[in-house]
């Protein structure tokens, strides 16, 4: 969800239980500015709040001109004073998997996994504890990159593909009509495509090399993992995710109004496929 007019945005995602006082409000409204211009991003999101068991860390997004290059990420606890958060490699991913329970709060809290293993060979086998240490503030940037990976979505049509490769904002987007709002096949994951490779030649026949060039929901395993439902009779679309509980999106019909937002204690839910 953009900066810019966010007190009036955050209401769109009200009714999935996503709110903000006006304090907060109010705090965010100028800090995320202030972090703008600080580091000249082009544009700031507010990406979400991942509760903990004692504090909360409210999060947000900077990006330059090129959506997909040079995201960084930043979290704060008063909405005020941000931290900046280390990019999420694939040995911190790893390491942040072995992590069970809720987030505490305290980012330099580190969480202990202990795992006993076997050593020698008959009767001299002998167990050994191995423990692997993981931070707290690693963890974060896991999750976020995690969530982002599976279900950070925008409207088809919302960013375009340029020459140059990157991937900037759509000046001529006008946003979905209602009977195109309806449709899964409308919402794309907003990441580099990993499934196009996939398609048929038929099928790629009818795409927009400048817009689909990234994957679409409606082909997400498991199916059935988005809820999609109108509100104000067809004035305002929300998409939520059963996958990651507390991810919403929303978009007004024929208008550049859409975003999202991730209210939720960071936790995957691991039964989604047995329970559809």
């Amino acid at each position: 969800m953009e900066c810019e007019g966010l007190h009036l945005n955050i209401d769109y995602a009200g009714s999935s239980g996503i709110i903000l006082s006006p304090e907060q409000k109010a705090a965010l409204q100028t800090s995320l500015v202030i972090l703008q211009n600080e580091n000249k991003f082009n544009r700031v999101y507010l990406w979400g709040k991942i509760l903990g068991v004692k504090d909360d860390y409210f999060i947000a997004q900077g990006a330059y001109k090129d959506e997909f290059a040079g995201r960084k990420t930043f979290y704060s606890k008063d909405c005020i004073h941000w931290g900046l958060l280390p990019p999420a490699t694939a040995e911190m991913k790893k390491k942040s998997a072995l992590a069970k329970g809720r987030f505490t709060g305290d980012p330099s809290y580190e969480f202990e996994h202990v795992e006993t293993k076997k050593v020698g060979e008959g009767d001299d086998a002998v167990d050994e504890e191995e423990t692997t240490i993981i931070k707290e503030e690693d963890r974060l940037s896991s999750v976020i990159s995690e969530i982002d990976e599976d279900v950070r979505i925008v409207p088809r049509g919302a960013f375009v593909q340029v020459p140059t490769a990157e991937v900037v904002k759509n000046r001529s987007f006008e946003g979905l009509s209602v009977q195109e709002a309806a449709k899964l096949c409308n919402y794309m994951h907003f990441r580099e495509a990993k499934r196009l490779d996939l398609k048929t030649l038929l099928q790629r026949a009818n795409m927009d090399k400048a817009i689909d060039f990234m994957d679409s929901i409606e082909d997400d395993v498991p199916r059935g993992s988005w809820s999609l439902q109108f509100e104000r009779g067809s004035g305002l679309l929300t998409l939520r995710s059963l996958q990651w509980p507390g991810y919403v999106f929303y978009h007004v019909p024929a208008t550049q109004k859409y975003g999202s937002v991730y209210f939720g204690t960071g936790e995957k839910n691991q039964d989604l496929p047995f329970m559809l």
